[in-house]
């Protein structure tokens, strides 16, 4: 028990409230009890405790400390000289945080945490883009630097057929224009069916980039790329007035789809009395395939690097011909037609391919024939159904950004996407063709290179089928403008006098001009520049047997060999 408290003398104040004046206030000062802390204040202060009775210190292992006193104040805050600012007067409750509802807490923590986390994931995805447009740019200046630029330039956008000065341009006409014509054309009529078709196989439809199968080379199979007036079958309908107008349908789809395109190409055209004859010329670039062409990403600059503007063209030629033979069930059974393959000389194996020769009504008298190519057939329901077979290749996904063995399975409308933007004068030709000869069924491959850096060996990695018609309208391919487009070339061209002219696409500028050539032009002994440049193109013999016959298409005798 503590001891007795003695309060003391309280002084009275007889005239109000509070202490007596000074003068009494001397005498009390001495009765005030010693220990006491004592600071003036004003009435805006917060009032502490005299003295703080609730503390426990019976507990036996709280430390002694003298400074646990009953009239120890140095912790109470009501004290200026012992305590801050007012500004730090916290109420602290003394009642247990509630309960989560559910969960335990270290969901709470996580999720406190996840923001933190997702911050520093999209900054890392920041640097690592920053530092790819670094490198980009500097690739780009790289190649603006590059002493060998105006070489690259001259090789990307050079003519496809030397321009003579003898030559003389007649008429030049802008794309734009082209955007703007629209002709309609009835149904054609089919004249005569050549060649035999063998039966698609339909397990290639299952093919998945898990499963992939390597693409074989067909070394003893011909093809076959003659250009119009070399054709017997179309000689044959000229001198029996069959029509006016005679082309093929590689010329007709290049015709059909030349705003799409960026490289040069020509066309031959022949005035012979009131018919018109569109020809290519021997080892015409229309003889192979594109990559890449409508691509902002530039093609290595090397004539002789694999992924070349040239080398590519190459190696699709060589992928289409070896694609569209693997995928046919080959046990002999072949559906056959009126007449046999024309060019195929008696016992040579050619390739499965069926000549349609077909005729549009263009005008009250004027008719065009062309033939068209349909590679395969398959049957449903006791019905025949004609195939294209086209492939697209895939050579480095680091120019396209999309990587088909990833994309293909669960994302191929990306990959066809990238394609269209990329090839979009190459899937516009193939689905023109389709179009021409009514084929019921357009099936794409999708082929890829086992390395990125072998151009010798490939894989299938898919196949998918697309009708004509519909997938015309996915690539906003208007068959009303591709017949206005190939109508006013032929209404211009039947103006001309008797004689050769040439159509080339210019190799810079979204145009096309007619010059008059001399009637030797283009034969045997004329011969052109990127003849020999393709044939220093070629793979070895081993490994590309098929680019050979692609390339060094012979017309004279009508026929590729199959050896380089």
């Amino acid at each position: 028990m503590v001891g007795g408290f003695e309060v003391g003398a309280v002084p009275f104040n007889p005239d109000g409230w509070g202490p007596p004046d000074a003068t009494a206030s001397t005498t009390t000062a001495s009765n005030l009890p010693l220990n006491v802390p004592f600071a003036p204040f004003s009435r805006s202060d917060k009032l502490g405790k005299i003295a703080d009775w609730t503390r426990n210190f019976n507990n036996p292992t709280r430390p002694k400390n003298a400074a646990d006193a009953v009239f120890d104040f140095t912790a109470d805050d009501s004290f200026p000289a012992s305590a801050d600012d007012d500004s730090t007067f916290r109420l602290v409750d003394g009642k247990p945080p509630p309960r989560p509802k559910f969960g335990p807490k270290w969901r709470f923590q996580q999720q406190r945490q996840l923001p933190q986390r997702r911050d520093e994931e999209v900054e890392a995805r920041k640097r690592e883009a920053e530092k790819e447009r670094a490198r980009r740019d500097r690739l780009y200046h790289l190649n603006r630097s590059n002493a060998n630029n105006t070489r690259r330039e001259a090789a990307v956008f050079k003519s496809s057929v030397d321009i003579q000065p003898e030559w003389n341009m007649l008429d030049q006409i802008p794309f734009s224009t082209f955007s703007k014509l629209s002709f309609s054309v009835p149904e054609p009529e089919d004249l005569l069916l050549c060649g035999g078709l063998e039966y698609y196989d339909r397990s290639y439809d299952r093919i998945t980039p898990k499963n992939e199968r390597r693409l074989e080379r067909f070394k003893n199979r011909n093809f076959f790329k003659v250009t119009t007036t070399d054709d017997p079958v179309i000689r044959r309908l000229a001198n029996e007035d069959k029509a006016t107008v005679f082309a093929t349908d590689t010329i007709l789809s290049t015709l059909m789809c030349s705003p799409r395109s960026v490289y040069s190409w020509d066309i031959v055209i022949q005035r012979v009395g009131n018919k018109l004859f569109f020809d290519k010329r021997d080892g015409s670039q229309l003889d192979l395939l594109s990559v890449h062409e409508t691509s902002q990403e530039p093609l290595p600059e090397a004539k002789d690097d694999i992924n070349s503007a040239h080398s590519l063209s190459v190696e699709a030629a060589y992928i289409n011909q070896n694609f569209s033979q693997q995928v046919l069930i080959r046990d002999g059974n072949k559906v056959t037609f009126d007449e046999p393959n024309p060019f195929a000389n008696e016992g040579e194996e050619v390739a499965s391919v069926a000549y349609r020769y077909r005729r549009w009504k263009l005008d009250d008298d004027m008719y065009l024939v062309a033939r068209c190519e349909v590679q395969s057939v398959v049957e449903l329901n006791k019905q025949r159904s004609f195939l294209t077979l086209n492939a697209l290749n895939e050579f480095d996904p680091k120019y396209s950004g999309v990587e088909w063995r990833q994309k293909l399975e669960t994302q191929r409308g990306a990959v066809l996407a990238t394609e269209l933007k990329n090839n979009a004068n190459k899937l516009a030709k193939w689905t023109a063709q389709a179009l021409l000869a009514s084929a019921d069924m357009m099936k794409l491959g999708y082929v890829s290179r086992v390395h990125p850096r072998d151009h010798f060996n490939h894989v299938i990695l898919a196949v998918v089928g697309y009708k004509p018609r519909d997938f015309a309208a996915q690539i906003n391919l208007n068959t009303a403008n591709m017949w206005g487009i190939v109508k006013s070339i032929v209404d211009l061209c039947m103006k001309l006098n008797e004689g050769k002219y040439v159509l080339v696409k210019d190799p810079s500028k979204p145009q096309v001009r007619i010059y008059e050539v001399p009637a030797d032009a283009f034969e045997n002994d004329y011969v052109e520049e990127p003849l020999p440049e393709e044939e220093q193109a070629q793979p070895p013999t081993e490994a590309a047997d098929g680019d050979a016959t692609a390339v060094t298409n012979d017309v004279e005798d009508q026929q590729t060999d199959a050896q380089a």
